[in-house]
C-alpha cells in the first residue's frame, strides 16, 4: 500500500522533472506495486462549432497521436529516471477535450481461486459475449466494482493509511529495560 506522503512525493518529483511545456497540466500520478501512471492534459484541437461528433473524435485521436509521437524521446528519458528511482514501470496517458487515452500500461497477472458459483458468474459473462475468457470476465467485474464503489474504496484507502501511521508511531519492537520492584 502506498501512503499519501509517498504519492505526494512521487507527484512532486514528476511535477519538478517534467518539462514545463510537455502538458498544459499534470492531471494525475497514480502508483501501485508495479507501475506509476502519469496523465497530463494536452490542448484540444481547434474545431469549428458545427463539426460532427465523428470529426471531433477523429481530431482528438489525431492530436493524441501527434503528441505521443512528438514527445516520445522526452517521455522515455523521464521514465528511465523514474523507473530507476522508484523501481516501478512508468506508463503515460493524456486527457484531451475530456477524453482520456493511455499510451502504454502494464497488465499484471493476478492469481485467484474461485468456487463454482463464482466461476459460473464468469462463464455467464463469456456466454453472453461480455468477455472472451474468464480472465477478461474477472477484469470486467473488477472495473464494474471500481466504477460503482469509488467513494467506498477511497474511504478504505484512507483507513489503511491511518493504520500505517498509527503503526509507525507505535513502540519499538524491542522491549526496553524496565525496572522491576526488586531494584
Amino acid at each position: 500500500m502506498i501512503t499519501t506522503e509517498q504519492q505526494e512525493k512521487l507527484r512532486g518529483w514528476f511535477t519538478g522533472r517534467l518539462p514545463d511545456d510537455l502538458f498544459e497540466e499534470l492531471v494525475e500520478v497514480t502508483v501501485d506495486r508495479e507501475e506509476v501512471t502519469v496523465i497530463g492534459r494536452i490542448p484540444a484541437p481547434k474545431l469549428a462549432e458545427d463539426v460532427s461528433d465523428a470529426e471531433k473524435e477523429a481530431a482528438i485521436q489525431g492530436r493524441v497521436q501527434e503528441f505521443r509521437e512528438r514527445t516520445r524521446e522526452t517521455r522515455i528519458a523521464v521514465a528511465r529516471e523514474a523507473e530507476h528511482r522508484f523501481r516501478r514501470k512508468v506508463s503515460w496517458g493524456v486527457e484531451c477535450a475530456g477524453d482520456r487515452s493511455l499510451f502504454t500500461h502494464i497488465s499484471a497477472p493476478v492469481m485467484t481461486r474461485l468456487r463454482q458459483p463464482e466461476r459460473q458468474v464468469l462463464d455467464t459473462l463469456i456466454a453472453a459475449g461480455v468477455a472472451r475468457s474468464r480472465s477478461d470476465a474477472l477484469a470486467w467485474c473488477v472495473r464494474l466494482v471500481q466504477r460503482h464503489t469509488d467513494d467506498w474504496l477511497a474511504e478504505l484507502r484512507d483507513s489503511l493509511e491511518h493504520v500505517q501511521r498509527v503503526r509507525a508511531q507505535g513502540p519499538d519492537t524491542e522491549p526496553e529495560d524496565t525496572p522491576t520492584d526488586s531494584e
